[in-house]
């Protein structure tokens, strides 16, 4: 075949899982000067054709997932493919099997293995304008059979699927009943070990004179103490988490200040006493009204919430938490009546958060900073979690009836567009919460 037998550089689409026919179609098309481009599955031939719209299509009919009859009854559905000729190259050379391509949309049939010194022509044969015909009657025979055979791989796969789904749920309450289990088995060493700390830190305390030996075994006690109480706190979170997941929160309902209980969130984090230097803004909270709620649980979503702010908000930035009531229908008030909603804004000048990830940053154990650079701080800059800081507030405000949510005009570490974290709470969350399952 000459070179010049076509104006242009022809592309070339071919599709076939087994890497050895792609080479050899590739090698032998490449000198003739056809352009081509190679897709292992039939859905990333789908890709690659709607991206670069070749000007044939070689289709293996026998590859996993997507077959090649079901991957060209597909193209057929898109949008400048319609028109597209598409040629099946394949081993099958049972009677049927060229008219079942031609039902499912094929415009011609190559056996395999091919013939490399008549392929390039028939190629160009096919580029031309050739198509292979059958009959109505075959048409409508095999159009039957391939209909048949469609519904046939639809109901495998939804078997498939359904088993694949049961195997998931049965290792997921595998996943859940053991973290729960491993999770009360370790408080209670961590319940033991935390109480003599403390006992441990109190004597020495009473007894011990400054500059004495005693003094050295004071801070040797204090560091344990420390550590104890955070391995309580990832223990905490990782049931929490668990308990929400599974409806099982159980909040102790009882007349709560938000003011105060943010307040007293932002004394235990206390930024500026742990090498940082931030500037904190209160707004309006000492005009908020009681609301009804679990007070230990959402001191801890303002607690998660302000050392995410303090977090990811450098040094010399602000965070800021303002706090409104409102109606309904938005208006402002300064009572607290029933049908009326809490809503607390903590705004900080930080990262910010992408918006392609507002709503994962919700996902328990979702991460946004990078992990090589984690760190369990809770107040040092890019210190990090497990990940959970977030799902759990948003589990709790659900659990109260609310809703969380965040704004940021994108990430960027250099211009700190920063991030406005919002939660909504009913004054009377105990009328307003879900009911449990």
């Amino acid at each position: 075949m000459s070179q010049t037998l076509l104006a242009t550089k022809p592309r070339i689409l071919y599709i076939d899982d087994d890497p050895i026919n792609r080479s050899l179609v590739n090698r032998v098309l490449t000198r003739y000067d056809f352009e081509v481009i190679e897709a292992e599955t039939g859905l990333e031939g789908i890709k690659i054709a709607t991206k670069y719209a070749p000007d044939l299509i070689l289709m293996d009919i026998n590859m996993p997932g997507l077959d090649g009859h079901e991957t060209t009854t597909r193209m057929r559905t898109i949008a400048g493919l319609q028109r597209t000729p598409i040629v099946a190259i394949t081993a099958y050379a049972t009677k049927g099997d060229r008219e079942l391509a031609l039902t499912a949309g094929c415009d011609g049939y190559i056996n395999k293995p091919i013939d490399v010194d008549r392929f390039p022509n028939q190629i160009v044969s096919y580029l031309e304008g050739r198509r292979d015909t059958i009959s109505k009657d075959e048409q409508q025979h095999y159009q039957d059979q391939y209909s048949k055979k469609l519904v046939e791989r639809l109901e495998s796969k939804i078997l498939e699927l359904e088993e694949a789904n049961a195997r998931l749920q049965q290792v997921d309450k595998l996943k859940s009943d053991f973290i729960t289990v491993a999770s009360h088995e370790l408080r209670t060493p961590m319940t033991l070990v935390y109480g003599y700390a403390r006992l441990l830190l109190s004597a020495i305390k009473e007894t011990c004179q400054p500059e004495s030996p005693e003094t050295h075994v004071v801070n040797l006690a204090n560091k344990i103490y420390k550590s104890v109480h955070r391995l309580n706190e990832v223990v905490n979170d990782v049931l929490n988490i668990f308990l929400i997941e599974a409806s099982s929160m159980q909040l102790q309902h009882q007349r709560v200040n938000l003011g105060n209980l943010i307040k007293g969130a932002l004394d235990e984090l206390n930024p500026n006493k742990n090498n940082r230097t931030l500037n904190i803004e209160l707004v309006n909270l000492e005009v908020l009204p009681e609301i009804i709620g679990d007070a230990e649980r959402l001191k801890q979503v303002f607690w998660n919430l302000l050392s995410n702010a303090i977090k990811f908000t450098p040094d010399h930035g602000t965070i800021t938490v303002e706090a409104r009531v409102t109606s309904a229908a938005g208006e402002a008030q300064v009572s607290g009546q029933a049908g009326q909603e809490v809503i607390i804004t903590i705004k900080d000048t930080g990262i910010g958060v992408a918006a392609s990830k507002q709503y994962d940053i919700f996902d328990r154990f979702y991460m946004i900073e990078d992990i090589t650079y984690h760190s369990s701080s809770k107040t040092a800059f890019g210190g990090g979690g497990i990940g959970l800081g977030l799902p759990i507030a948003k589990g709790i405000i659900e659990a109260h009836g609310g809703r969380i949510w965040v704004d940021s005009a994108g990430y960027n570490t250099e211009q700190n567009p920063g991030s406005t974290f919002y939660v909504l709470l009913p004054i009377n969350a105990a009328q307003t919460a879900p009911d449990k399952p």
